[in-house]
């Protein structure tokens, strides 16, 4: 017993480093008033998280607040969180509360992303998944904003104070695709569009189909969109301008896209385009976000 005794008590230190190394283990920053809820997509049969922030004033009062609906939420929720706050607090803006939409559990970003914000399955393309396995997954941006407005609306009403007759979808890129589908089949389901950098030439310029389509059928489109996009998400040099990826003019085609909007005259549709001249594609989103909050909230001061 002895013997066992001392071979214990020498390895009391390396215990003690052990422990004192996991208690220094250096903690995670988390972004005050937020919360992450799980939601299950039931049509989808999938699982995903939504992402909420909360303004400093939602536990001092009942104010119901304007709710925005984030896309890309592992990129763009702390970026939309952090500048809603200051726009509040140095510019006098009201207060909002915030909600990502995260990625499918279990799926790759590029995955999730391509599969619930694209319209359809591109009729020529050379894709790859990023998940090793499983073949690459198109068009299922209707099932996926049935999602949204079916399941994560009323979950949303339920456990928060939000005003759902203020509601805010905020996209870039592929979630301004997102975008475009409500706004060219439900267009009420948000009251105001923050749509950046959109990849108009997806599949051979979709888009542009559904828009016509679109304007045969209807007299009005009543929606409020602020579109912005960077100066320099434009065709190279000597390339000729196509509606393919890799010879896109993507300010060219945003342009066209909103010309042809404004020259259907739907009394109910207001549109604005704002053009960031020393942004590309990587840079632009935190100047559309701040500007499209800009042309919707109201000044508190």
């Amino acid at each position: 017993m002895e013997r066992n005794s001392l071979k214990l008590f020498s390895l009391l230190p390396v215990f003690c480093c052990l422990a004192n190394s996991v208690q220094a283990a250096p903690a995670s920053y988390v972004l005050e008033h937020t919360e992450v809820r799980d939601i299950r997509a039931q049509a989808l049969k999938r699982d995903y998280q939504l992402y909420v922030a909360l303004p400093d004033s939602y536990r001092q009062g009942s104010k119901r607040y304007p709710v925005l609906f984030v896309v890309d939420a592992n990129y763009a929720f702390p970026i939309v969180r952090n500048i809603a706050q200051r726009l509040n607090k140095h510019a006098g803006m009201e207060e909002v509360v915030v909600v990502g939409l995260s990625y499918a559990n279990g799926d790759g970003g590029v995955y999730s992303r391509r599969r619930d914000y694209t319209p359809t399955t591109p009729r020529k393309h050379d894709y790859r998944s990023d998940m090793p396995g499983r073949q690459p997954a198109f068009g299922e941006a209707k099932a996926y904003g049935q999602f949204v407005s079916g399941e994560v609306f009323p979950f949303i009403a339920q456990h928060y104070r939000v005003n759902m007759q203020r509601k805010v979808f905020v996209g870039h890129s592929y979630g301004s695709l997102l975008g475009l589908q409500f706004l060219l089949s439900e267009p009420r389901t948000f009251e105001h569009f923050i749509l950046g950098s959109p990849s108009l030439w997806y599949d051979a310029g979709v888009m542009f189909e559904r828009e016509q389509a679109y304007a045969a059928s209807h007299k009005d489109l009543p929606a409020s969109v602020f579109f912005g996009i960077g100066g320099l998400e434009k065709l190279a040099p000597g390339k000729k301008r196509s509606r393919s990826e890799e010879a896109a003019d993507m300010l060219a085609d945003l342009r066209e896209f909103d010309d042809k909007l404004k020259s259907r005259k739907f009394p109910g549709l207001k549109t604005r385009l704002r053009v960031f001249d020393d942004e590309d594609h990587a840079s632009v989103f935190p100047f559309v976000l701040t500007h499209g909050l800009r042309a919707y909230l109201k000044s508190e001061k």
